[in-house]
């Protein structure tokens, strides 16, 4: 394998940030005008929420198990193991549950639109749609955006829940702690900065998700090979992105809020 000059691998770089650029800055100015595909959205919808429910369901309640588990372990050692309930409730709120179920529909949703998309684009589908005056990026980028973006909220308010619950059945059933002061101090550590924080993570990981993975499937290149290459490029990408922004997210919602 040749490696290329590094001049040649930046512009390559830089003309896929362009490319990728465009394309949200179309899927964006599409929303504001008709025709509107609500069809297509909800089927998204119903693809990305209903289809993800499973795996974010076992993830989240798996780890608030865990969470509630190791936490009990070290808090024991301070005479604090009252406190586990705060420490599961404030870690899936802020971080654990968005970016565990980001990162779960990632690898789900984000390889499915890379690879359906791909598909259409090396077989001249996306090509025929524009010669029949359809916009693909009105009718297949925007819709998907939108649904990901919707159910990944949802998604992730649910995954919190199961997760909270998942580590009241351990410090419940394991350690021994008193199922009403579990859930009164998970309820009573929460505070608006820290749901405001967990609500917002995932509306730019479901953007990012979408926006990804239809890119990389609409630029697909080199036949069913290129489609291989583009849906793990678009796994890879998207996780990336939502571990980067998730820091960005929490840095500015601690300097904003103060916690």
């Amino acid at each position: 394998m040749t490696l290329g000059s590094p001049i040649a691998l930046a512009k390559k770089q830089i003309s896929s940030l362009q490319g990728y650029s465009l394309l949200v800055g179309r899927a964006f100015a599409s929303l504001l005008t008709p025709p509107h595909y609500w069809g297509d959205i909800f089927i998204q919808a119903d693809s990305i929420g209903v289809g993800s429910l499973p795996i974010v369901v076992l993830t989240g309640f798996f780890t608030g198990c865990v969470l509630a588990l190791q936490s009990a372990v070290s808090l024991k050692q301070f005479g604090a193991i009252s406190m586990t309930g705060t420490l599961v409730s404030l870690s899936m709120m802020k971080e654990l549950g968005p970016v565990l179920t980001g990162l779960m529909v990632s690898g789900r949703n984000a390889s499915g639109m890379a690879s359906e998309l791909g598909s259409m684009q090396v077989t001249e589908q996306i090509d025929a749609m524009r010669a029949l005056g359809v916009d693909p990026v009105r009718k297949l980028v925007t819709p998907r955006i939108l649904a990901t973006v919707g159910m990944l909220f949802f998604l992730t308010i649910l995954s919190d829940t199961v997760g909270v619950l998942g580590g009241g059945l351990v410090a419940v059933g394991l350690l021994g702690l008193n199922a009403s002061s579990y859930f009164h101090s998970t309820y009573r550590a929460l505070q608006y900065a820290d749901v405001v924080q967990g609500l917002t993570k995932p509306l730019f990981f479901g953007f990012i998700i979408a926006s990804v993975g239809t890119y990389f499937g609409i630029s697909t290149k080199g036949g069913t090979q290129g489609v291989g290459r583009a849906t793990t490029q678009a796994v890879v990408v998207s996780s990336v992105l939502i571990i980067v922004i998730d820091f960005l997210i929490s840095r500015t919602m601690i300097g904003i809020f103060g916690r």
